[in-house]
C-alpha cells in the first residue's frame, strides 16, 4: 500500500521542515545524479536552506561552466523575445552574472580558507586540494626565486667589497713593493 498523496503547504514545525528539507535535498540531489548518469545529461542543482547555506551539485563538467552556458543560452533567448528591452536585458543579464560569479569566488574563498567544507564531495574536495597544490607549488616557485635573485645580490655585494677591500690593500702593498710589481708584470707580459 502506497502513501497517501503529500499536501503542498509550508509545514509549521520548524524540526519537522528541517527534517523534510534534509530528507528531500538528499532525495533531490540523488535524482540529480541519476539522471546525469542515465542520460549522460549535464546537470546543474543549486538549492539554498532557508537559513541561507548553499548545496549545490554538477555533474563531470564544472558548475561554473554549466552556469556560463546556461548564461549564454539564456541571454541569446532574451535577446530572440524582447529586443526592445536590449539594453535592460543586457545589464539584468550582466548583472546576474557577476554576483553568480562574486558567490562562486566566495564559496571557493571559504573553501580554501577550510571552511563549509561538510557539504562538498570526495570528487570536489580532491578538486579543492589539487587548487591548493598548485597555488602552493606556485608560491613556493615565486618564493625560491626572489631567494636565489636575493642570494646573488648578496654574493655580487659581498664580492664587490672583497674585490674593493683586496685591490685597497693591494695599492698599499704596491706602493710598498714597487719594484716586485713591475717584476712580476714583465714576467706576466713574457708568458703571454
Amino acid at each position: 500500500m502506497g502513501r497517501g498523496r503529500v499536501q503542498l503547504k509550508r509545514i509549521e514545525n520548524k524540526i519537522s521542515r528541517q527534517v523534510t528539507f534534509s530528507k528531500r535535498r538528499t532525495g533531490f540531489l540523488k535524482k540529480a545524479h541519476e539522471i546525469s548518469v542515465l542520460c549522460d545529461a549535464d546537470v546543474a542543482l543549486i538549492v539554498f536552506s532557508s537559513k541561507g547555506k548553499l548545496f549545490e551539485y554538477s555533474t563531470h563538467s564544472s558548475m561554473d561552466s554549466i552556469l556560463e552556458r546556461y548564461e549564454r543560452y539564456s541571454y541569446a533567448e532574451k535577446m530572440l523575445t524582447a529586443p526592445e528591452t536590449e539594453t535592460q536585458a543586457t545589464w539584468t543579464l550582466e548583472s546576474s552574472k557577476l554576483k553568480a560569479k562574486l558567490e562562486v569566488l566566495e564559496k571557493n574563498i571559504r573553501h580554501y580558507g577550510g571552511k563549509d567544507l561538510e557539504q562538498l564531495s570526495l570528487r570536489e574536495l580532491q578538486n579543492v586540494e589539487q587548487q591548493l597544490e598548485t597555488a602552493l607549488k606556485r608560491i613556493r616557485t615565486k618564493k625560491n626565486q626572489l631567494m636565489h635573485e636575493s642570494i646573488s645580490e648578496l654574493h655580487k655585494k659581498v664580492a664587490y667589497k672583497f674585490i674593493t677591500s683586496y685591490v685597497a690593500k693591494g695599492l698599499d702593498s704596491i706602493k710598498a713593493h714597487g719594484t716586485y710589481f713591475q717584476m712580476h708584470l714583465k714576467v706576466k707580459e713574457s708568458i703571454m
